[in-house]
């Protein structure tokens, strides 16, 4: 028996390899085979981070609304998370893109996610939830430098109308116009200028409350879909996780080259 590290021998029975200290008996990577995963989920022979069960996952509520998350085609992982869930006659959603420049932004996303969704599901305002996932951010921060970031966007729907919060270039839309709701903190090369993190500085929520003249869909996602959306014709037919995974589809054939994250929540009429 060998180390799949570093190749040592080793003996049948041992826990560590003693040339490199290596765990024996660690997971196998998905990609070379090694049994050198380590406790961060990365294979300590070629690199690679192992899929985990973010890497695509669906959501979809009795209501019919529907939530898709994907890492897409060019990430190694998928830094966005989302929450879609019932609370009472409502449904809120909240959708989260880790800023890659940061580390560990997938956490970021996480938490933020999860603290937003639980406070509104509560019945706390946009703003209280907001600052709750800004804290939750906040935490996991070491240093200024070591400030784990994510952009924000939520939204609460109930008795025919939604209010929308948010901050960064996390975007909603109305459906089947294609009408985009939010705008963007950033500046004209891209660069976001309002996020969550320890390093966020006088970062404002925006909230906006709409009650829409007909019947449609809101469209919450993040920037692996809106990317592609110049030119796009949205599907019209289908349930809500049916056309999720359309838009989804759009976005892997248009290059996929970031995570992708689309929830769908119908308002007005039943799509089944």
């Amino acid at each position: 028996m060998i180390c799949p590290v570093c190749e040592a021998p080793v003996l049948a029975g041992d826990t560590y390899c003693e040339a490199c200290g290596h765990a024996l008996g660690a997971p196998t990577c998905a990609s070379c085979g090694a049994a050198a995963v380590d406790a961060e989920g990365y294979c300590e022979r070629c690199g690679l981070r192992q899929p985990t069960g973010r890497d695509h996952a669906e959501t979809v509520l009795d209501g019919g609304a529907a939530a898709v998350t994907d890492k897409g085609l060019r990430r190694s992982r998928n830094e966005d998370a989302m929450a879609l869930l019932a609370a009472g006659d409502a449904v809120v959603t909240v959708v989260c893109d880790g800023v890659g420049s940061s580390p560990r932004a997938d956490e970021a996303s996480a938490v933020a996610v999860e603290t937003a969704a639980a406070a509104l599901a509560r019945g706390l305002s946009q703003q209280e939830a907001f600052e709750l996932a800004g804290r939750a951010v906040s935490k996991l921060a070491t240093s200024l430098t070591d400030a784990p970031a994510c952009t924000y966007v939520s939204a609460v729907v109930a008795r025919g109308r939604f209010t929308l919060g948010w901050a960064g270039d996390t975007r909603a839309y109305w459906l089947p116009d294609g009408i985009l709701l939010t705008e963007d903190d950033a500046v004209e090369t891209g660069e976001i200028t309002a996020w969550l993190g320890a390093d966020a500085e006088g970062v404002a929520l925006h909230v906006r409350t709409l009650t829409p003249p007909e019947p449609g869909l809101l469209l919450v996602c993040s920037d692996g879909l809106w990317r592609y959306l110049d030119g796009y014709a949205f599907p019209t037919s289908g349930t809500p996780l049916e056309m999720a995974r359309e838009m989804l589809r759009h976005a892997l054939d248009s290059g996929g080259q970031d995570n992708v994250t689309i929830a769908l929540i119908p308002l007005g009429e039943s799509h089944g």
